[in-house]
C-alpha cells in the first residue's frame, strides 16, 4: 500500500495556532497531526508515502526528512501554483494503480489495510470513507411552497448525515479526469464521476476520528491526547 497526503494548504480556519507553522506540523501532545497520521499508516501497512505540500513546505520537510525517523519511505511533490485536493496528484510520478489519500490533518484509528482491500474489491474507481455525523441547526426552521405558504415547521431540528472523512481510495485512472495545471478538487472529481455514472464507493466507519481543522476542533484533540497516543504504539 502507497498514501498521499495532501499538505499544501494554508491552513486559515485554524489561526492563530497555523500563524507560523502548516496546519499538519500543529502537535497534539508532543508529535504534528502529520507525524501521528504516518506513524499510524505504517502500522497499518503502509510502505510509502507521498506528500504534495505548497505551503512553507521547507518547514515540513525539515520536520518529516526522508521518513527514515519514521521508517516509512516519504517523497515530496511541490506544487507552484495552488491546485486544490485532486489536481496536485498528478504531479506525483511512479503512483500504483490504486492508492490511499488523505488530508494532513487527519487523526483516526481507522484501519487503512482494511480500507484498501475493501476498495479493491468493490471494483470502484474511488471508494470514499464516510462518517455518520448529527447536524443541529440553532433555529426555527420554516418549509414554504411555491407560493410562499408554510407547509411545515421544525423547532432547532438535528439532522443526520453522512459526511467524507477526508480519507479515500483512488484508482489511478480517476487522474485523467483532472485537467493538468488547473485547480480541480475532490467536489470537482465527484461531480465528474455521478455526472458520468462511474461508481463510486463508501466505507462506513464509526472509530475515532478528528478533521483538525479550526480551533474547536484542535481544542478537542488535545482533549483527546491519550486516545492520539495509542495511535503512536
Amino acid at each position: 500500500m502507497e498514501a498521499v497526503i495532501l499538505a499544501g494548504g494554508k491552513g486559515t480556519r485554524l489561526k492563530p495556532y497555523t500563524t507560523e507553522i502548516p496546519k499538519p506540523l500543529v502537535s497534539v501532545g508532543e508529535r504534528p497531526i502529520i507525524e501521528i497520521l504516518l506513524t499510524h499508516m505504517k502500522k497499518c501497512g503502509v510502505t510509502k508515502a507521498y506528500l504534495a505540500v505548497n505551503h512553507l513546505a521547507h518547514l515540513i520537510e525539515a520536520v518529516l526528512g526522508d521518513g527514515g525517523r519514521l521508517g516509512l519511505p516519504l517523497v515530496y511533490s511541490h506544487e507552484s501554483t495552488p491546485l486544490s485536493t485532486v489536481a496536485p496528484l498528478k504531479l506525483i510520478a511512479g503512483l500504483p494503480d490504486n492508492f490511499i489519500v488523505a488530508n494532513g490533518d487527519i487523526l483516526t484509528d481507522l484501519d487503512f489495510r482494511e480500507l484498501y482491500r475493501y476498495h479493491l474489491t468493490s471494483k470502484a474507481k474511488l471508494t470514499v470513507t464516510t462518517c455518520a455525523r448529527s447536524n443541529r441547526v440553532d433555529y426555527g426552521v420554516i418549509d414554504v411552497d411555491g407560493t410562499g405558504f408554510v407547509t411545515g415547521f421544525k423547532e432547532k431540528p438535528t439532522y443526520d448525515l453522512t459526511v467524507s472523512a477526508g480519507i479515500y481510495v483512488f484508482s489511478k485512472e480517476v487522474l485523467e479526469m483532472a485537467p493538468d495545471d488547473v485547480p480541480f478538487g475532490f467536489d470537482d472529481l465527484m461531480f465528474t464521476l455521478l455526472e458520468q455514472q462511474e461508481p463510486v464507493s463508501t466505507f462506513p466507519f464509526d472509530g475515532y476520528w478528528l478533521d483538525v481543522g479550526r480551533p474547536d476542533d484542535y481544542e478537542q484533540a488535545q482533549r483527546d491526547a491519550r486516545r492520539i497516543q495509542a495511535l503512536l504504539q
